[in-house]
């Protein structure tokens, strides 16, 4: 039986005809795995041992013994007992795997690299289109980190660029780059130190015809060399920039058609898949150093699932949408309508590819629809994480289960006292990034603890997660997280310090840093709620600075700066419209600012309301679920709202 084994993803390994052949436990697909990574070279059984194992157990040598029998009668199910096998042949004391070079993913996309550096334009673009799409995601994607597996997984990523850039530097010299422009401005935001991708960038927009963009790239990537790591000038920059200045006829070569067909029989259906998969992976990698490069990955990312579902092949849809592994800690959108989109698009993907698609893309579908769908009270997005999650922990994949972690931390704020869950979840988080190398996942799981030690008033214990939250982006270049833990700040002075002036200071400071961020879900409203925290919590009326924006808090507050204005009969009917805020981080912040309300308004009602709502959070802090922003202590808002209203009942 003819057989191909596959490690540019999750191990896998199928037939001729593309069927899988189950060949067993993680463990025995680690062992395939170290077996390709070998490149056919004989590995002693002692190295199998230490690489497999932290601690041998005394049955090492056996245990090793069994898989490779139970692997050879996987990949050779004819053949005959005490025969000779020739995919994994006994070498000294150790093993070699024997399969062809050509039937191993890896290999193969190592030997097209290797053999298509010197070929014509036409043949490079075509070949690697094609070998590139063989990539579903991280080498050996589903295999913990190890030892052996660590340098192997960075040397095949490397070759994946230089595939990459290789391949745009060819469909540059056939005249066709204006296409690749938005999968290029997203590669060079997740490398911004590979020289060579700022020039492909640069002479793809000059070929889209955007000479003004193609210059300003070329500056920008010259100023964050100099700034980044002290490169005074790139030969490769300066000399693009020269020809762009003197339009030099090289760089918008005349298309040559009978390249351009080549290119297009050879690679079209697959090109599509790597291309649009590709872009949402290089997507999720720019998005989380923030600020233009968030923005540009959210719009690559939804332009990738629309062009996707149009292909109506609903299998590459699911893995276009999958390939953006992005934490999040926010449960009000970005932009609403977008990730609306993203959810109709994913339910509709579920739906076409039915109970029988893989668990693991399964349950990354749901996932996605459990984050994408957050700030609601949608019942089916809390099951999807649900689902999610469970899908998870069958399948024993860490990569999924931070992911539907991360969806039922988002889906846990449609109920309000849920702070001891996210305690848990954030728990799980750190534990599974920290042993499998997840540190976005890892982050992500400090931030929550960050919130909820906020909501609970323990302002020493979210600080440890701060300095770990720090160090960890400080490491892995995101600077998002900088902004939240000045946010965090920014709390605690406005809880320790009597001056109002102060914590003000801090909170424009952090606004400032939000503008530029690329995070409008939490930058809108967030300054003009701060100040209004600190003035009700000092007994002063609400800021009316016309400058301010208070976006969608605007409801809520309306009474206060109505009331600021000397008019309580606005303030009244405007009281009288106010809806239920949405299942999200502000949901205590904004009952809080409706409980100073009634009280100002002596609406009892109103204050009843509040009460309700206010009650399942007794020993939290109002607003410290954000991590930003504090109204004092519920308790103390129910004290309030006791005594007025039991002052107003008849004796």
């Amino acid at each position: 039986m003819e057989i191909l084994v596959k490690v540019l993803g999750p191990v896998e390994v199928t037939d001729a005809e593309g069927r899988p052949v189950a060949v067993g436990s993680r463990r025995r697909r680690e062992l395939l795995g170290r077996l390709v990574a070998a490149g056919g070279r004989a590995v002693p059984l002692p190295v199998l041992i230490d690489d497999l194992w932290d601690d041998p157990p005394p049955t090492a040598a056996g245990t090793v013994r069994t898989f490779v029998g139970e692997l050879r009668h996987a990949l050779e199910p004819d053949r005959l007992p005490r025969t000779r096998s020739h995919a994994i042949e006994t070498v000294g004391t150790g093993y070699a795997l024997r399969i062809p070079r050509t039937h191993i993913d890896a290999h193969r996309f190592e030997d097209t690299l290797r053999t298509v550096r010197d070929r014509p334009s036409g043949e490079v673009a075509g070949a690697l289109t094609e070998a590139l799409s063989w990539w579903r995601g991280e080498p050996y994607a589903d295999l913990d980190a190890a030892p052996w597996l660590t340098p192997e997984r960075a040397r095949l990523a490397e070759l994946h660029l230089q595939a990459a850039e290789l391949r745009a530097g060819a469909v540059l010299d056939l005249g066709q780059g204006a296409p690749l422009v938005p999968e290029l401005e997203a590669f060079a935001a997740a490398h911004p130190w590979r020289e060579h991708v700022w020039v492909l960038l640069s002479h793809a927009l000059y070929q889209a015809g955007r000479q003004v963009d193609a210059l300003a790239a070329l500056r920008a990537a010259r100023a964050g060399l100099l700034d980044r790591f002290g490169l005074e000038s790139a030969d490769g920059l300066d000399r693009l920039e020269r020809d762009i200045l003197r339009h030099a006829p090289h760089l918008t070569p005349a298309p040559r058609e009978e390249a351009r067909l080549r290119l297009l029989t050879r690679t079209e259906a697959t090109g599509t898949y790597t291309r649009l998969r590709s872009s949402s992976i290089v997507a999720g990698t720019a998005a989380v150093t923030g600020g233009s490069n968030l923005v540009l990955a959210q719009e690559q990312r939804v332009a990738a699932v629309t062009e996707a579902e149009r292909t109506g092949d609903p299998g590459l849809t699911a893995r276009v949408i999958a390939a953006y592994d992005v934490p999040t800690v926010w449960t009000r959108a970005d932009d609403p309508e977008r990730s609306a989109a993203l959810v109709a698009a994913t339910r509709r993907t579920l739906r076409r590819l039915g109970p029988e698609a893989p668990p693991a893309l399964r349950a990354r579908l749901l996932a996605t629809v459990g984050l994408e769908h957050r700030g609601t009270r949608d019942r089916w997005a809390a099951e999807a994480a649900a689902e999610a999650e469970r899908l998870a922990r069958e399948l024993h994949d860490p990569n999924v289960l931070v992911l539907a972690l991360n969806a039922r931390f988002v889906q846990s704020f449609q109920h309000p006292g849920r702070t001891g869950e996210r305690d848990v979840i954030a728990g799980e988080l750190i534990d599974l990034s920290t042993r499998h190398d997840l540190p976005m996942f890892e982050i992500l799981g400090h931030l929550i603890k960050i919130q909820v030690h906020a909501a609970r008033g323990a302002g020493e214990a979210a600080q440890r997660h701060v300095v770990a939250a720090e160090q960890l982006a400080t490491v892995h270049e995101t600077p998002l997280v900088h902004v939240l833990t000045a946010a965090f700040r920014a709390l605690r002075l406005a809880e320790a310090s009597q001056d109002p002036a102060e914590a003000a200071r801090a909170y424009r400071g952090v606004a400032v840093e939000l503008a530029g961020a690329g995070m409008p879900g939490v930058e809108a409203g967030f300054l003009p709620l701060a100040l209004l925290s600190l003035r009700l919590r000092h007994r002063r009326p609400a800021p009316t600075d016309p400058g301010l924006d208070w976006g969608p808090c605007r409801p809520w507050v309306r009474p206060h700066l109505d009331l600021a204005r000397g008019d309580p009969a606005a303030a009244r009917r405007a009281a009288a419209d106010l809806p239920t805020p949405a299942a999200d981080h502000l949901y205590d912040a904004l009952w809080a600012v409706t409980a100073h309300t009634a009280l100002q308004l002596r609406d009892e009602s109103l204050a009843a309301r509040a009460h309700r709502a206010l009650s399942p959070l007794r020993g939290e802090i109002a607003g410290g679920t954000t991590g930003m922003i504090t109204f004092g202590a519920v308790d103390d808002i129910l004290a309030d709202l006791d005594r007025y209203l039991d002052r107003r009942r008849p004796l």
